[in-house]
């Protein structure tokens, strides 16, 4: 399976956010209005890139409480899979 160009600009877009990436937030905002990605389209990808972070955050702050690195109340995102949902 090959992803089009609309498939790859979404994508890209979620996984800038979920990487805190701003200059990739950047381009690929650019890049997605030029294959005239529509607006709806594009604030579902951030809100996917924006659940996969959250998940991730979750997922950090649970291991560094259980290595004593962190608060004691973390969050249990980890236990409900990847967290993102």
């Amino acid at each position: 399976m090959t992803l089009d160009t609309r498939q790859t600009e979404l994508i890209a877009l979620g996984a800038a956010v979920a990487a805190n990436c701003s200059r990739c937030l950047e381009f690929h905002m650019g890049k997605a209005r030029e294959v005239g990605l529509e607006p709806e389209e594009i604030a579902a990808a951030l809100q996917v890139g924006r659940m996969v972070r959250r998940g991730a955050g979750g997922a950090i702050d649970q291991l560094a409480a259980q290595i004593g690195v962190g608060s004691a109340e973390a969050p249990t995102a980890a236990s409900r899979g990847c967290g993102c949902q």
